[in-house]
């Protein structure tokens, strides 16, 4: 057994047999959207985060191997390279480990200590390392040399302890250790740089900050890390000086006479010099590594929300991009989110042309039968929401405001001149705004996410680890949800398992030449779409109104002969089946069991047939704000509001109340218990109500609370109830008390 499957293997927790099929079937280009629905029975079921898990540390420790390949083959090239040595470079689990025992054989470039062996002091270092009780002053005295330019004992002193101090800096122990104390003990600390304090006022928290580096919060820590890529803030992270000192001289120093001096001075150079600089390199690396594996997971979390949220489904829908000076862009979308009409109108300030902007929205609703108006959530939306709400409007046609985060990145990319080449941005990000509400998930794979406003710090963290772990997300999405092969647009089938941007393309071009797909089999049709690709990809895609009712559903074309068998066995057809519980009733799944084909399968497919096709995603509901609400001016101390999340943080939960500044639920209040997580409370596009908690009008700042008393008020004490008692029984009581503190 390959030794990483099972080192995944006990670092996941999951069996070797099932990390070894995955990888199996990762490296035969399954992806794992694919391996998760329909390999269940190689997996022992695991689901996609398991799988990802697996492959995303497979690809770690393969990396891991390929480095350590490289660096027995240089070890080796210098004739260095010893069975002890070998064996260590082997057994070496991580990176850090492995870089520390190649460091005394890595090329270097000239150091003070290369440069003191070359003036021949490394066996004065050697004797002074051994701390015998020598005259350090005259044995350096016998390496003066003119030649060597030593001038005298102190140049020679100061050589052999450059040299012990690049040896204290390559031993493998001593860097393990000092790793472990600046994990540990390690501080960052943040001062403003001179100057800056008026700049720099957004930083103004970190002018004058420290705390334990392993305790820093990730958005602590990419914020002050930000702070000082803008040179406002500068960063140091270490541990007490003296602490690091103590530790080399703890592992180094053996005694108290003159070498001993000479190794307490080198060590100190080398803590200095060599190691701490190094160490907080590293810890810098690896700390921001975390902060951005966190920061990425929360994206991700909010991202797979947003993509998952309830579609509106398909409806005729007016889309309305409001404005002020340049007024509202009207489109109007057929059922499938085809263009019918564009227009403008003027019904906000300066304009006010109210009459003319109403009587247009009224005729467009009725000659295209419109069912629902989205409106963009941006500037003038709640003005514009007015408008439309007051027009009289029959009651049936929903007034729905629409999230237009990365709608004008959109408007202006080449995806959407390709959709709209004879329209302007205005009409393309209007028709963004309809169709996001008509299925979220179908328009936003059109946009880049970082475009779409659910991120945390999400241009300071790895761009390239935020773009594979989104890619995952939207696949994940995609295919959880099924693609209609005869209306996705070709970037929505980009994300389709086994096919790819190309294969997309080739799809959409196919369908524009030849017309509809009429069942699965003729994607093979497709230019360059070989048997793999249609393996990966055809469970995930549906064919609405197919003649064979499979091709609706999530049942992979490879299992079609087992649903068939059944409906042979019960003497009736596949669409009885799907149509008649009764029937699917009687099926014994265990007669069906093959050596491919177990009962998480057969399971699967049964659920199917009773539901074909079906969406994961959530019923829709309609969801407004409160009305007279429109701007950071209308709110009080106080108000309870509707409102919907728009972004999740670690530190608190983002919601709009309808005022065009999203207000802060932070965790504090977000429940009346503890919470740890914020994203176990709540969620993108969960509908809430908030208490405002206060309002900075200059700062734009917005504090909500999800608390039942977000102003901390207790309870009054209920008072005791007082014993209703004769006046001489009180008396006779008060007389006695009064007897004790006086007696």
């Amino acid at each position: 057994m390959d030794k990483n499957i099972s080192i995944v293997a006990v670092e996941l927790g999951i069996r070797e047999k099932q990390v070894s099929s995955v990888v199996d079937l990762l490296d035969e280009g399954g992806t794992v959207p694919f391996i998760s629905r329909y390999r269940k029975e190689m997996t022992g079921s695991l689901d996609e985060v398991a799988i990802t898990a697996i492959r995303d540390r497979i690809t770690q420790l393969r990396d891991l191997d390929k480095r350590r390949e490289a660096i027995l083959k240089s070890i080796e090239k210098q004739e260095k390279l010893t069975p002890e040595l070998e064996k260590a470079i082997n057994e070496a689990q991580t990176l850090a480990e492995l870089e520390d025992i190649y460091l005394p054989y890595k090329p270097k470039r000239k150091t003070r200590a290369t440069v003191a062996r070359e003036k021949g002091l490394e066996p004065l270092a050697k004797q002074i390392f051994d701390q015998e009780n020598i005259d350090v002053q005259q044995l350096a005295s016998q390496f003066i040399s003119e030649e060597k330019e030593v001038a005298n004992e102190e140049e020679a002193l100061q050589g052999a302890r450059d040299i012990i101090a690049e040896w204290m800096n390559e031993d493998q122990e001593t860097r393990k250790r000092m790793r472990q104390l600046f994990e540990k003990d390690g501080v960052i600390t943040s001062r403003v740089i001179k100057g800056k304090e008026e700049e720099g006022q957004k930083y103004k928290d970190y002018f004058e900050w420290e705390e334990p580096i392993a305790k820093t919060p990730s958005h602590r820590l990419l914020a002050m890390r930000r702070g000082e890529k803008e040179m406002i803030l500068s960063l140091d992270i270490c541990p007490d000086e003296a602490s690091g000192v103590q530790l080399l001289e703890k592992l180094f120093v053996k005694g108290y006479n003159q070498a001993s001096e000479q190794v307490k001075m080198a060590a100190t150079d080398c803590y200095k010099r060599l190691l701490k600089p190094s160490m907080e390199t590293e810890i810098r690396i690896n700390s921001k590594t975390k902060a951005d594996e966190e920061a990425i997971r929360v994206f991700a979390d909010n991202l797979r929300q947003l993509l998952l949220a309830a579609p509106l489904g398909q409806m005729n829908v007016l889309a309305l991009d409001p404005g002020f000076r340049t007024g509202c862009k009207v489109v109007v979308l057929d059922k499938q989110g085809k263009l019918l009409h564009n227009d403008a109108i003027y019904p906000n300030e300066p304009q006010r042309k109210v009459a003319e902007s109403g009587a247009l929205i009224k005729y467009l609703c009725e000659k295209y039968n419109v069912e629902a108006i989205a409106i963009g959530n941006g500037t003038a939306s709640r003005e514009t929401e007015s408008f439309v709400r007051n027009l009289g409007l029959p009651k049936n046609i929903l007034v729905l405001m629409v999230n237009e985060s990365g709608a004008s990145v959109y408007s202006a990319s080449d995806v959407a001149r390709d959709e709209f080449p004879d329209h302007d941005v205005t009409v393309r990000g209007a028709v963004s705004i309809g169709r996001r509400l008509m299925d979220p998930l179908a328009e936003l794979v059109k946009i880049d996410p970082k475009s779409i406003g659910v991120g945390q710090y999400q241009h300071d963290v790895d761009q390239n680890a935020l773009k594979h772990s989104l890619d995952d997300v939207v696949m994940s999405c995609v295919n959880s949800v099924g693609v209609e092969l005869n209306t996705a647009s070709k970037e929505l089938l980009s994300y389709v398992s086994g096919l790819g941007p190309q294969l997309a393309k080739s799809i959409v071009q196919f369908r524009n030449e030849n017309g509809p797909f009429k069942d699965r089999k003729s994607l093979t049709k497709v230019s360059r779409l070989g048997d793999k690709a249609f393996e990966q990809a055809a469970g995930f895609l549906r064919i609405r109104g197919a003649k064979n009712p499979l091709d609706q559903s999530a049942v992979h074309p490879e299992s079609y002969h087992i649903v068939e068998s059944m409906a042979a066995d019960l003497g009736c057809s596949v669409q009885d089946l799907i149509d008649d519980v009764t029937l699917r009733n009687k099926i014994d799944l265990k007669k069906y069991v093959t050596d491919t084909v177990g009962l998480p399968t057969l399971t699967d497919i049964l659920d199917e047939l009773a539901k074909p096709g079906r969406d994961p995603r959530e019923t829709f509901e309609a969801f407004s704000f409160q009305e007279g609400i429109n701007n950071m001016e209308d709110l009080r101390v106080g108000m309870v509001l509707p409102g919907i999340v728009t972004n999740i943080t670690n530190f608190g939960a983002f919601v709009d109340i309808g005022v065009h500044q999203d207000g802060l639920v932070h965790v504090s209040h977000l429940s009346d218990s503890f919470v740890k997580n914020p994203a176990e409370v709540v969620s993108v596009q969960q509908k809430v109500t908030v208490t405002v908690v206060e309002v900075d009008i200059n700062r734009k700042r917005i504090a909500l609370s999800m608390k039942s008393d977000p102003f901390g008020k207790q309870p009054a004490k209920p008072k005791k109830k007082q014993e209703n008692l004769p006046e001489g029984d009180l008396q006779e009581k008060l007389n006695k008390l009064k007897g004790l503190f006086n007696g």
